[in-house]
């Protein structure tokens, strides 16, 4: 386990074994079983653009082969902050198969965020578009690598034309690199340990200042693959990827990981705008996607002010915020899909209500944890369970559920219990049913993540 990060105590480890949760595989060899099982079917769609299983498998060898000889070593984090196209899935298989550790970084930070991740990363290298949205984020990476010596490279989606190799622009002597140039044949395959850290989120709450979530590829190969499994997900299935790709909602729930484990087609947009997203899932036959209320509210507008053939859509799932019970009613009929709501961390609880819920449960509810190795409890400020279908403060534990956060142990002082139940700061209440209902956060000054 990475310096820095809190393992599972061995009995607990054994035990996720033992249940088969945990079955030793890590994403990197994942993915290559993938493309030797589905080899000429069609992985990832972006625009024009269509990568095979074969194919993005080997552009990931040539990357991951890119980075180390451009100076990557195992053990760097390396932070990704990619907008929604091929190039963040290959690159962050290839930090993975080249043994760095991404760290996964929205395209709406800037400055404060990313330094702030440089830190307490202690982040070897950055890769992400050059300008996105009218944004530099080259410029930015310049800066902020004159206070953090340690981010010695950048790889630059889009990089300037006529670039061939590195270039220098910060006075700490950043190197800059076009993503296009990091091309190399492949390296023999690496081992890894399937407990060990895959890569790192930022933690929820306050987004200037975020913990380092770290996930690892036994708890995030269950996550995805139990995640596809409940809502059906096979090499039939076309899965758009409207909201930001790194969001752990679209990249695992099941989402990007997922669909991919499962032989299925990932279609990645940049803007989820209702009518570009509406001509995607036209064009691609989308089944399955997954949004946000506010995204929700606005696909809903205009899907009953157009003329729209989304037959293909069989699942609509709603997380990231509360969702409204009358906009819970109104996406069904208007969509003629299921629906499915979504609550889930960045540290790992993941909650979903089923295809087979009745519609009450459905658009009151958040659902019931993923695993049936989840154990939640509804607690008062003492730490004592409160009555059934009385709101307190969610603690957790679970296959999926880290046991500290990164290089932060006074912030895991406070928010992990002795025995491994994360506090996460949500206000919830248990149905009678037993489905979660999320109530708000715990207040910020609780030293809880907020």
């Amino acid at each position: 386990m990475l310096d820095g990060c809190t393992p599972l105590l061995p009995e607990t480890m054994g035990r996720y074994y033992d249940d088969g949760y945990y079955r030793g595989a890590a994403l990197p060899h994942l993915l290559a079983e993938h493309a030797r099982t589905y080899t000429t079917r069609t992985a990832l769609v972006h625009g024009e653009r269509r990568l095979t299983y074969r194919e993005l498998n080997r552009r990931v060898d040539r990357v991951a082969a890119g980075l180390t000889l451009r100076g990557i070593r195992p053990g760097d984090r390396v932070i990704v902050q990619m907008p929604n196209v091929p190039e963040f899935v290959i690159t962050v298989y290839a930090l993975m198969r080249a043994g760095a550790l991404p760290v996964f970084a929205s395209t709406s930070y800037r400055s404060e965020e990313i330094g702030h991740l440089a830190r307490i990363a202690e982040a070897a290298a950055y890769i992400g578009p050059s300008l996105h949205h009218g944004f530099d984020h080259a410029a930015m990476v310049a800066e902020i690598s004159d206070d953090h010596p340690r981010l010695r490279r950048a790889f630059i989606l889009d990089g300037p034309d006529g670039v061939q190799g590195g270039f220098t622009t910060a006075p700490s002597g950043c190197l800059f690199f076009p993503l296009r140039s990091v091309d190399a044949p492949s390296n023999p395959d690496r081992t890894y340990d399937p407990n060990d850290v895959a890569f790192f989120l930022p933690s929820g709450g306050n987004t200037a200042s975020p913990h380092l979530v770290p996930r690892t590829h036994n708890a995030y190969a269950y996550q995805t693959r139990a995640a596809a499994e409940l809502i059906g997900l096979g090499p039939d299935d076309v899965y758009l990827a409207a909201l930001p790709a790194t969001s752990p909602f679209t990249f695992g729930c099941p989402g990007v990981v997922g669909t991919l484990a499962t032989g299925g087609t990932v279609v990645l947009i940049d803007d989820p705008d209702p009518v570009d997203a509406f001509r995607a899932i036209e064009t691609e036959k989308v089944t399955v996607t997954s949004l946000d209320p506010a995204l929700a509210q606005q696909w809903l507008e205009t899907v009953l002010n157009g003329s729209y053939d989304l037959s293909s859509l069989r699942l609509i799932q709603v997380g990231g915020a509360h969702l409204h019970p009358d906009l819970a009613t109104r996406i069904q009929p208007a969509f003629d899909c299921r629906l499915q709501q979504v609550f889930g961390t960045a540290e790992g609880l993941l909650c979903l209500t089923r295809l087979t819920d009745p519609d009450d449960v459905i658009q009151h509810t958040q659902g019931r944890p993923l695993s049936p190795g989840d154990e939640i409890r509804i607690t008062g400020a003492d730490g004592t369970d409160v009555p059934e279908g009385t709101p307190g403060q969610l603690w957790t534990r679970g296959p999926g559920t880290l046991r500290g956060y990164y290089k932060a142990p006074d912030h895991n002082a406070r928010a992990f219990t002795p025995d491994g139940f994360h506090k996460t700061g949500v206000i919830a209440r248990l149905t009678e049913g037993g489905n979660l209902v999320i109530e708000g956060r715990t207040d910020a000054d609780s030293g809880l993540p907020a």
